[in-house]
């Protein structure tokens, strides 16, 4: 049997509810005669009579009541998929996989996720831990939205990379060293040092600011947890290189800050798929756009 036509189950249901295909007719702006033919239309269909022509009102049969009843949740449902299809395509309703290190995930992530939450609280965000490297290769295979990667980082067919914002790189000291006002590497370099691993572009960072100088220090302790590299030079273990991204944990007691001569900058991108027309990946790439930096602020990912 061919598929019941859904406008004329509901021409159906509009005489069955008003009584009459006069009315019927008149509430779905339709011509009686239209509705007339909806209705025998479907009683071919189906082989059987679905409504009781009485002289005063159209009431159904049986077999009517079954069609009428679960035809009327039937286009309600309908008309919820098509209702949260159209939330989805305005970019008001949808998941959105997002892969950062664990420092953009604490420090840059949650201002935007305000803002998106109390704007769009039917975008629901899902967030990694990733290195860079990763969170490129999973855009471009598809099982990741967005990125918030170091830069420069090597192009992929179909990813955009835009610059996002700069974050300078400081000294991070226990309290209690007598340091200068502005850090050197010669001066850092004869420290013990707890650095980020080999594995994070801010190894790499660190790396080319002390061989500027001619010197390649050795860590005593290599991590790629910046939370927990503050803590050990809190507990007074060594010094280290780390970008200042937030005032709250920067500025902990047992930590002192220096900025560095030469100065170091951190710079972070957007990376998100050519091909992403998804409205809520681009209204998340929107949200994140609202905290980079001032003088990134015209490079704008997606539509405004």
């Amino acid at each position: 049997m061919r598929e019941i036509n859904l406008d004329r189950l509901r021409t159906l249901l509009g005489v069955a509810r008003l009584g009459s295909f006069a009315a019927a007719a008149q509430a779905l702006h339709l011509a009686p005669p239209t509705v007339t033919l909806h209705v025998a239309e479907l009683e071919s269909r189906l082989g059987t009579p679905l409504l009781l022509r009485g002289r005063r009102r159209v009431t159904p049969t049986a077999a009517g009541r079954v069609l009428v009843e679960r035809g009327a949740a039937l286009l309600a449902d309908l008309d919820a998929l098509l209702d949260e299809v159209r939330l989805h395509a305005r970019g008001r309703r949808g998941r959105v996989r997002i892969g950062a290190s664990t420092g953009a995930i604490a420090h840059r992530l949650p201002q935007a996720l305000r803002a998106l939450g109390e704007d769009h609280a039917g975008i629901d965000v899902q967030v990694s831990v990733t290195t860079s490297a990763e969170a490129m290769a999973r855009i471009a295979a598809g099982t990741l939205d967005i990125g918030i990667v170091a830069l420069p980082q090597p192009r992929l067919a179909g990813v955009t990379l835009r610059a996002w914002r700069r974050d300078p790189v400081v000294a991070v000291l226990p309290a209690d060293w007598a340091a200068p006002k502005r850090i050197t590497p010669a001066w850092l370099a004869a420290k013990p040092l707890i650095l980020n691993d080999s594995s994070t572009h801010l190894s790499r960072l660190s790396a080319a600011w002390f061989a500027a100088a001619g010197l390649q220090p050795q860590a005593r302790l290599a991590l790629n947890y910046n939370d927990a590299i503050r803590s050990l030079v809190a507990a007074g273990w060594g010094a280290s290189l780390l970008p200042r991204e937030d005032e709250a944990t920067t500025h902990a007691p047992r930590l002192a800050l220096r900025p560095l001569s030469p100065p170091l900058w951190r710079p972070l991108g957007l990376a998100w798929h050519a091909r992403a027309e998804d409205g809520a990946v681009q209204r998340v790439l929107q949200a994140l756009q609202a905290c980079a930096d001032p003088q990134r602020a015209a490079s704008k990912p997606g539509p405004g």
